[in-house]
C-alpha cells in the first residue's frame, strides 16, 4: 500500500463524517491512529507541504524536495499502513512516484519531481478546491478541533474507543456481523411500528446504508453506536 493512497482514503472517511455530521467518533480515531503517531504525522505534514503551492523559488524547492526525500526513506518502514474498506482516487500519485524505489520508473520518477516542482513555485491563490471545500482545509480545522471535541467525549467513552482501537481486527468484524444483524433486526422492527411516511423512508435508508457497510474499526464504533441508541 503507497502512503498517497492511505492518506487519501483516510481524508475521505474524515470527508464523508463531516458531511454526515459524524465526524465526533471518527476524530478521535484520527487523533489515535495519525496525529499520536509521531512517524505516521511526520509523513502526513510531509505529503501536506509538497502538494501546497508555496510560493518558493526553483532552487528552494529543488532543496524541499530532496530534503523530503531523506526523510520519507527514513520514516516510511517505521510505520504500519493501517486502511479500511475505502474507495477513491490516489489524491498523492506524483508524491508516490518521486517517493518509489522501484528503479524501473525512472522516468516517471522524474516527470513526477517536475510536476511537484512547478506545484511548489505556484502561490497559494491558485490552491485546488473541491466542489465541498479543500480536503486539506477540511484536515486542518479537524486538527484544530481536535481538542474541544474530545472535551465533549466521557472518560468512559474516551476509554472504550481505545480498546476498539487495540482490538484485533479478526474480533471486530465477528462482533461487527452480529452488531449488523442485530441493528437490522431493530430498525426492520421500527419499520414496522412507524406510520409516518418520511420516518420509514429515512429507516429505509439507514437499513441500506447498514447493510452495504464493510468492516472497519471506524464503521464498527459507528454501528455500535446506532445499535445502542435504537
Amino acid at each position: 500500500m503507497k502512503f498517497g493512497i492511505l492518506k487519501s482514503k483516510i481524508e475521505q472517511v474524515l470527508f464523508e463524517s463531516y458531511v454526515d455530521k459524524t465526524l465526533k467518533k471518527d476524530i478521535f480515531v484520527f487523533e489515535e491512529l495519525i496525529l499520536k503517531n509521531k512517524n505516521m504525522s511526520k509523513l502526513f505534514y510531509l505529503y501536506d507541504e509538497l502538494s501546497s503551492n508555496l510560493g518558493l523559488s526553483e532552487s528552494l524547492a529543488n532543496e524541499l524536495i530532496d530534503k523530503s526525500i531523506i526523510i520519507y526513506e527514513n520514516t516510511i518502514n517505521k510505520i504500519n499502513l493501517w486502511v479500511g474498506h475505502i474507495s477513491t482516487q490516489n489524491n498523492y500519485e506524483n508524491l508516490d512516484k518521486l517517493f518509489s524505489n522501484n528503479v524501473t520508473n525512472l522516468v516517471e520518477k522524474i516527470s513526477a519531481k517536475k510536476t511537484i516542482l512547478e506545484n511548489l513555485k505556484l502561490s497559494n491563490q491558485n490552491l485546488y478546491e473541491s466542489k465541498s471545500g479543500s480536503l486539506k482545509s477540511l484536515i486542518k480545522e479537524t486538527n484544530s478541533e481536535i481538542n474541544s471535541v474530545l472535551s465533549n467525549l466521557s472518560e468512559s467513552e474516551i476509554n472504550e474507543v481505545k480498546k476498539i482501537i487495540n482490538t484485533d481486527d479478526s474480533t471486530l468484524k465477528n462482533q461487527f456481523d452480529i452488531l449488523k444483524e442485530m441493528s437490522i433486526k431493530k430498525l426492520n422492527r421500527i419499520f414496522k411500528e412507524e406510520s409516518e411516511t418520511e420516518v420509514q423512508k429515512t429507516i429505509q435508508e439507514t437499513i441500506q446504508k447498514v447493510e452495504s457497510d464493510e468492516y472497519s474499526k471506524m464503521n464498527f464504533v459507528k454501528l455500535r453506536t446506532l445499535n445502542e441508541n435504537l
